[in-house]
């Protein structure tokens, strides 16, 4: 069953592209709506009965770019959000990005991480070099 998801039609939104949130009630995780990244205002509610079938269902996908976690118990949320594979995990929160924090997701959400100086990670390749000066040779295979 589908809630929302209408074209709206009022002003001043009437003149462009406008959806309604939509959620969807009766949601299986085999479900499309529940596999694919929908970049909008759906949300799909899926059933659950233990917090082991809740992590299982979040991590059986190809996705992985966000979670959200709603809990009073904060054990609970950080051992869950400890194992769900996403990039970021929000905890009784949703969607804030903080400046300067690292944004990408796991999986085939993304391409390592964004809005951070990590990014540059993506685009270097890093190398150790040890010197010394001494002439005579240190570590594992000193020259006898």
């Amino acid at each position: 069953m589908k809630v929302g998801g209408h074209r709206i039609l009022t002003e001043p939104l009437d003149k462009g592209n406008y959806l309604e949130p939509t959620v969807f009630v009766d949601v299986t995780n085999s479900m499309r709506i529940a596999q694919e990244e929908i970049f909008g205002p759906v949300l799909c509610v899926i059933k659950f009965e233990t917090e082991e079938e809740a992590v299982t269902m979040a991590n059986d996908n190809e996705c992985g770019l966000a979670s959200g976690v709603w809990t009073q118990n904060f054990s609970k949320a950080l051992r869950v959000a400890k194992v769900i594979r996403t990039g970021k995990v929000w905890v009784n929160t949703y969607d804030q990005v903080p400046a300067n924090v690292p944004f990408g997701g796991c999986k085939r959400s993304g391409f390592g991480r964004e809005t951070h100086k990590m990014v540059l990670d993506e685009y270097s390749s890093f190398k150790n070099i040890y010197l010394a000066f001494e002439e005579m040779t240190f570590g594992l295979y000193p020259e006898s």
